[in-house]
């Protein structure tokens, strides 16, 4: 995974509003790159669903998260809707196919698709917080809004 004082590569992927949606858009945000291994399974759900409960919080850490995932971007748009994310973009990183993964570390080869990670940038776009779960672990909100607010 990508490291703690990187620069983090900037990317340009549509999202599930069919968006062409850049890193470099967020230039004095903070980012939560919040990547999941594939849509319609459960702990991913449940992942996607806590960034959109959490984004007033979020917002008041001036963080903006993103959903980040291989799955086709029609694919994203139709599972955002049966979860009512409304304000959450999901991204999809689907060609070429895990680019973006694999330019942050992320892309699992044998299964082709994103690990579970959580990366935090800062608001010049250096990593300054990243944590990796197994793939049935859902990631804590709580733990990652303490390491956006010591930032």
């Amino acid at each position: 995974m990508i490291s703690k004082g990187e620069k983090a590569p900037n990317f340009t992927l549509e999202d599930n509003h069919g968006n062409m949606v850049s890193l470099s858009d967020f230039c004095g945000k903070k980012v939560l790159l919040s990547w999941h291994p594939l849509a319609w399974t459960g702990v991913c759900t449940d992942q996607m669903r806590a960034l959109e409960a959490n984004k007033d919080k979020l917002a008041a850490l001036n963080t903006v998260a993103l959903g980040m995932n291989v799955d086709p971007a029609p694919s994203k748009k139709a599972w955002a809707a049966v979860l009512s994310i409304r304000d959450t973009q999901l991204l999809s990183d689907f060609y070429p196919h895990g680019a973006v993964a694999r330019d942050y570390e992320v892309f699992l080869e044998d299964m082709g698709c994103s690990g579970r990670c959580n990366i935090l940038l800062d608001e010049q776009g250096i990593v300054f917080w990243t944590k990796e779960y197994p793939l049935s672990q859902l990631p804590d909100m709580e733990e990652v809004l303490h390491a956006i607010a010591k930032a």
